[in-house]
């Protein structure tokens, strides 16, 4: 496989930490250059996180002398080092829009965790196992932004990753309508326990932004590639909840859903079981060899035991028992900060660099 130069856009941040160790030994991926804020700007990179390194391995030995570079300012030696960048900033909205359009426009592919263009319509938003073909859509990006190379790809939001990819194998039933609650890990808002005393004995039962992410996101990436936009799924319904609980990492999802055509509870496991994706197909580097694992003990799955499940790339699930309500619920969790972010970002990029958009 070609090797390819990459940059990592909001290096010092928990995600751009987690992209650091992510990509210090990858197969395909070099890093060449690592940027954030004029803050960090022109330090060296053990400096610019000295005191907020949030791993629980240290700082790549690689990466400890390189100069950060201004992720705004340096756009043109960026793109000058580097055949595409992962974009994990911490700016307003649409600062982020604009500054990821910048680095398209300067013919450099953009691989984003943010949520800034979840909603453009030719944008792609993918989850490799679930929605490759929307990579489609960057051909008519491209004629918008007018660019060769340069285009947008996102992730989605990292609460619908542990039970999004459980129901996606049951829509061969008909789903009709899922009720969901998260119970997000501390990890997921930047945070440690010790930089987030207020979580500790305690649980939060807001998320700003985190429900209509929920309800809406899932129905993008069932959605279609039409008219040189993705049009959106018109059904299942989705209702969400989200709690931030005092979990290091590891979002979990109890899901209640109802169907047209209601299977019976050995369909629904062997679904899953059965269920794999491109990225297994290709046997990408990030890829599970199994994307979803269903636990037959009813006190799993569990953040501490499982979030780490493959590499932190696979979704655990259990708890599989029909409702009086619903047809059925389960459990679901996934690593947020691995397959839920960084983790699914690489995984993104290897897919779209094996389909030769990169």
């Amino acid at each position: 496989m070609k090797q390819y130069n990459v940059a990592v856009i909001g290096a010092t941040g928990m995600v751009g930490q987690r992209f650091c160790l992510l990509l210090e030994n990858h197969p395909w991926f070099k890093v060449a250059a690592l940027a954030a804020s004029p803050s960090s700007a022109g330090k060296r990179y053990e400096d610019a996180v000295a005191g907020r390194w949030a791993m629980p391995s240290p700082i790549p030995a690689a990466f400890r002398d390189m100069t950060v570079l201004d992720a705004e300012a340096d756009i043109d030696r960026i793109a000058s080092l580097a055949d595409f960048v992962f974009c994990a900033v911490n700016m307003k909205k649409e600062e982020i829009r604009a500054l990821e359009e910048k680095y398209a426009k300067a013919e450099v592919p953009v691989i984003s965790n943010n949520s800034a263009h979840r909603g453009t319509p030719d944008v792609p938003m993918i989850i490799p196992e679930i929605n490759p073909e929307h990579a489609a859509v960057i051909e008519a990006q491209r004629k918008r932004l007018g660019t060769k190379r340069g285009f947008i790809a996102v992730k989605s939001n990292c609460s619908l990753q542990s039970y999004v990819p459980a129901l996606h194998p049951l829509r061969q039933y008909g789903i009709k309508c899922a009720a969901v609650c998260t119970y997000q890990a501390i990890s997921g808002a930047g945070k440690t326990f010790d930089r987030m005393p207020e979580i500790v004995d305690n649980v939060i039962p807001y998320i700003g932004g985190e429900e209509e992410k929920s309800e809406q996101e899932p129905l993008k990436i069932w959605g279609r590639v039409e008219g040189g936009r993705i049009v959106d799924a018109l059904s299942p319904k989705i209702t969400a909840q989200c709690l931030r609980v005092p979990v290091s990492d590891g979002h979990t999802a109890a899901v209640f859903v109802s169907f047209e055509k209601k299977p019976s509870r050995e369909e629904i496991l062997r679904a899953w079981e059965n269920f794999s994706g491109v990225p297994q197909a290709l046997s990408l580097p990030g890829a599970p060899k199994r994307f979803l694992h269903y636990f037959e003990e009813n006190d799993r799955p569990q953040a501490k035991l499982d979030r780490m499940l493959e590499g932190g790339m696979a979704i655990s699930v259990g708890r599989l028992r029909e409702d009086i309500l619903f047809d059925y619920k389960f459990v679901c969790l996934s690593h947020n900060t691995l397959r839920g972010a960084a983790g699914g970002a690489v995984l993104m990029a290897e897919l779209l660099c094996a389909q030769n958009y990169i």
